[in-house]
């Protein structure tokens, strides 16, 4: 069967339009977080952008692999998520999309190129399943850290660390104002949680 007219094919194109989609809208999720003065908040969530960017190159080099450069591709009745609020608000929505994919979306594309033959667009879903599992974790920690004011807490001591200069303190607390470099605790390094992390 010609490979444009599989549905593996338009699962290809409806991953890579979602996945450039994600990576803007967690562009934004990151500016959200400068504007409220969380700097490695912002730079953690811009690194999860940068990884949906580089999931949407890998869809459509598999899309150009098997079908050649396309004039356009039809995604019919696909949708997307517009979604926007509170930074709370956003790293929640975030947390839900991660999960959609990781658990129904990217799974079902991924049988669906199994029983078309296509072993290895299967893997690359599976793949990418697993690191948006991996991203739900994060989104859903980062979501309740921001929610409870925990981002810069901890019940047992942890090494705190600038990012601007490097000043380090052990305790349950990052300091406000870094006594070294003056930067605002936004500046501090976050600790992002291991579950959902697979070996």
């Amino acid at each position: 069967m010609q490979f444009e007219k599989t549905q593996t094919f338009i699962n290809l194109a409806r991953s890579f339009a979602g996945e450039c989609q994600a990576g803007m809208r967690y562009q934004m999720i990151a500016k959200q977080a400068m504007q409220e003065k969380l700097k490695t908040l912002s730079d953690a969530i811009r690194v999860i952008a940068k990884n949906e960017t580089v999931h949407a190159t890998q869809f459509f080099n598999k899309i150009i692999e098997h079908a050649g450069s396309q004039e356009n591709i039809c995604l019919g009745d696909a949708g997307y998520p517009f979604h926007k609020g509170t930074l709370v608000e956003s790293l929640t929505f975030a947390k839900t999309d991660e999960k959609s994919e990781s658990e129904d979306i990217y799974p079902a594309f991924a049988v669906t190129a199994e029983q078309e033959g296509f072993k290895d667009i299967a893997l690359l879903f599976k793949q990418i399943a697993e690191v948006e599992s991996q991203h739900e974790a994060v989104f859903k920690y980062l979501a309740e850290a921001v929610k409870n004011g925990t981002l810069y807490k901890s019940e047992t001591p942890m090494l705190w660390i600038c990012s601007e200069c490097g000043y380090m303190h052990v305790g349950t607390e990052a300091w406000q104002v870094c006594p070294l470099c003056k930067a605002e605790q936004g500046y501090v390094d976050l600790h992002l949680p291991f579950e959902g992390v697979r070996k």
